[in-house]
């Protein structure tokens, strides 16, 4: 891989992949709702929309054609720290989806009209969020256990907030944020890493830097006690999630807890765009048996993700019917006591080193995957954390597990939060 910073201040990181003619290209902004405030909550996702809509030179129905005219894909997400736009096509189409990323940075129109038929959408994507039970539970779960670092604010925002930001507060933002020396441009696959270079600074050379934005954020104090919140609302199933402040992907316990994870509920991966969408093993996980094959819950989940700030450590599990939440909880929290107590054993670390490992390599099946983590690792703090995923938990001991353990399960650190169903009217 070589990495390039232009003079405007655009990262460039450019990995020849040539077992396919495909070309994957991403470009990221250090912008996620991390960065909002109040008032503002849901701008960034609400901007992504917009830089679909097209630009000064791209008429905004030609914007998803230019890809699929190769017959290549194209997307973007928004999440807490940061926003990414990619395509994926032959590596015939390099020019043209460098050249729609450049119109994205730097040329977006965000038309009045595009603004308030947005606005609509996005409202009706949140009510829809919160008619799902599990997503509205992680939502507040997530409001409840942070109080004063960002990461409380939803991704799609307050509706209070999408209610009344306007056309100005979305393009000054677009273009407080949206300026090379804030992004990461990512090109992996069938190309020549010099004059990939050189088709980079045609496109991108001319565009002009921004002020770098602040970055002013109040760390979150240290949990005192135990938090709860209970959701009654109509619904068919419970759901139980238990929350844990955990540490940021630079942190030395970041890999100990991933570890625990793989042991409790099994190996996940770190591919935010892929890892997810494929089951975890999950048999002999420990969550697994506890709850599952004991009839308490129909499914368990952990999440951790890679963060660049502290975020949390989540565990979710769905109630077998008429079983009372609290017995779902009573047993989960026995396991993490138990795990918190005893650690793990040696063969469950060298089983979840061997997961990790061959989730890992899921995670870089594809231009695609491996263009989106060295330019998410990147966009976190650096992609040396990427690189040296693999050799950090390697390194990992039975040890570093067990004080994870006993650091992150405190009982003073955890947010508890129920669904409890109403039958219906």
């Amino acid at each position: 891989m070589r990495r390039t910073t232009l003079d405007n201040g655009l990262t460039v990181l450019i990995q020849e992949e040539h077992t396919a003619p495909l070309a994957s290209v991403w470009c990221w902004y250090r912008v996620g709702s991390k960065d909002e405030r109040p008032g503002l909550t849901g701008v960034s996702h609400w901007c992504e929309h917009m830089n679909f809509k097209g630009t000064e030179n791209i008429p905004r129905d030609q914007v998803k054609g230019i890809i699929e005219e190769y017959g290549g894909s194209w997307n973007g997400y928004t999440w807490i720290d940061q926003t990414t736009y990619l395509e994926t096509a032959t590596r015939d189409a390099l020019d043209r989806m460098l050249f729609i990323e450049s119109e994205r940075m730097a040329r977006c129109l965000y038309h009045p009209d595009d603004v308030e038929s947005e606005r609509t959408v996005i409202i009706s994507e949140l009510q829809g969020g919160e008619n799902d039970p599990d997503q509205l539970l992680d939502q507040e779960l997530t409001a409840t256990a942070f109080k004063a670092h960002t990461y409380r604010h939803p991704t799609i925002g307050w509706l209070s907030d999408l209610k009344t930001m306007t056309r100005d507060d979305l393009y000054g933002y677009y273009r407080r944020y949206y300026v090379p020396n804030n992004a990461t441009l990512v090109i992996v696959g069938d190309v020549d890493t010099d004059a990939a270079l050189a088709r980079v600074e045609r496109h991108f050379g001319a565009i002009t830097p921004g002020t770098a934005p602040a970055r002013a954020r109040t760390p979150e104090p240290e949990q005192t006690g135990e938090r709860r919140l209970a959701i009654r609302k109509e619904g068919t199933t419970a759901y139980l999630k238990v929350g844990y402040h955990a540490p940021s992907a630079t942190d030395v316990d970041f890999y100990p807890l991933l570890i625990l994870d793989a042991v409790l509920t099994g190996a996940k991966g770190l591919n935010l765009w892929s890892s997810f969408r494929v089951p975890p093993p999950q048999r002999s996980a420990r969550l697994y048996r506890a709850l599952v094959e004991r009839g308490l819950a129909s499914a368990v989940y952990g999440s951790l993700l890679p963060t660049e700030d502290p975020f949390l450590y989540t565990i979710s599990a769905t109630a077998t019917e008429r079983t009372p939440l609290a017995a779902v909880e009573a047993a989960l929290v026995e396991e993490l006591d138990r795990a918190s107590h005893d650690g793990i054993t040696e063969a469950e670390l060298k089983k979840a080193k061997a997961q990790l490992r061959a989730r890992m390599v899921f995670d870089t099946d594809s231009v695609t995957n491996i263009a989106h983590q060295l330019g998410y690792f990147e966009t976190i703090g650096s992609v040396d954390l990427f690189v040296d995923a693999p050799a950090r938990i390697a390194a990992v001991s039975a040890d570093a597990v067990a004080g994870a353990a006993r650091r992150v399960f405190a009982q003073s650190n955890r947010t508890i939060g129920w669904f409890d169903p109403l039958p219906a009217a």
